[in-house]
């Protein structure tokens, strides 16, 4: 009688190690690749024409000589052109539409989300669906419109024409993220609000708006960004009254491009957003309504 030899023993498992290095390994492969713009735009903001031209360089004094060139231009210095306005402007205009936006498209959103509305064959999706497709267009299509109607109510050129532009760009975004975070959240918070008295809208600032937040957060987000970035209608709608930081920044450019202004112009222009997103960064986990619900 012969004996079968014995299974060998199951592999053992990728060691623990080796996980933690190739997940590590991974996040700081990502993190340069992030990273890696910020620092060439920063080490280039630091160089004159010599120093761009003459290849990549890194360490200053040693690779090449820094200079504040770049960032003077921002502030009026030769060559250059004044930032220092235009980019109040543009706090003013995103800020202000993003808030009024959000507003107007969190109300729309609610109804959207808790009521029925039905005319002719549109319905609720449809609804929604028509506020998104606002931003399907292409702005072109806008841009004449938007300029007779500007010039109809006196508002070409100004902050007060332009925020009432960015509200109707911004407003749909407001509304698609809106939408979908109220309709997850449960219809029984309305319900036990109902049977203990509130009315609509008592329910919708005392209950669901305070479980919203983390929506309001990401759509806020959104509408900034988009704001912000926006530099066709700054550059259609304003003449010399008026000016954002986009096209203050393309003012920079000339016959000879002046990569170290614009690298500095491109590292000031990106701040608000870097320090939007980690003063709100806590605010973006959905957990809030663990236990809304009795």
């Amino acid at each position: 009688m012969t004996h079968q030899p014995l299974d060998p023993e199951p592999r053992a498992p990728v060691s623990r190690t080796l996980k933690l290095a190739l997940k590590y390994g991974f996040i700081l492969f990502w993190s340069a690749f992030v990273v890696f713009p910020f620092l060439w735009a920063l080490t280039t903001s630091f160089k004159d024409a010599n120093g761009v031209t003459n290849g990549a360089t890194w360490l200053p004094w040693l690779q090449y000589q820094p200079s504040t060139q770049g960032w003077a231009s921002l502030f009026g210095g030769p060559g250059g052109t004044n930032i220092v306005r235009p980019y109040l402007n543009s706090i003013w205009v995103t800020l202000g539409a993003s808030v009024v936006s959000i507003t107007l498209g969190t109300l729309a959103a609610y109804g959207l989300s808790r009521f029925t509305f039905r005319f002719l064959f549109f319905r609720n999706a449809d609804i929604t669906f028509f506020f998104i497709s606002q931003r399907i267009m292409p702005p072109i299509v806008l841009a004449i419109p938007f300029f007779l109607m500007l010039r109809a109510l006196g508002l070409l050129d100004s902050l007060a024409g332009l925020i009432l532009v960015y509200v109707a760009l911004l407003m749909p975004i407001a509304v698609w993220v809106m939408v979908d975070f109220f309709n997850s959240i449960p219809r029984g918070l309305d319900e036990m609000a109902w049977m203990d008295g509130c009315d609509p809208i008592t329910t919708f600032f005392r209950v669901i708006l305070p479980n919203a937040v983390p929506g309001l957060v990401v759509a806020g987000m959104f509408c900034v960004i988009f704001g912000w970035n926006d530099f066709f209608f700054a550059f259609t709608l304003t003449f010399t009254q008026t000016q954002l930081l986009p096209v203050s920044i393309v003012a920079l450019n000339s016959s000879v491009t002046p990569w170290w202004a614009l690298s500095a112009s491109a590292l000031v222009s990106i701040a608000p957003l870097v320090l939007l997103a980690f003063v709100v960064e806590r605010f973006l986990s959905k957990g809030g309504l663990a236990g809304a619900v009795r």
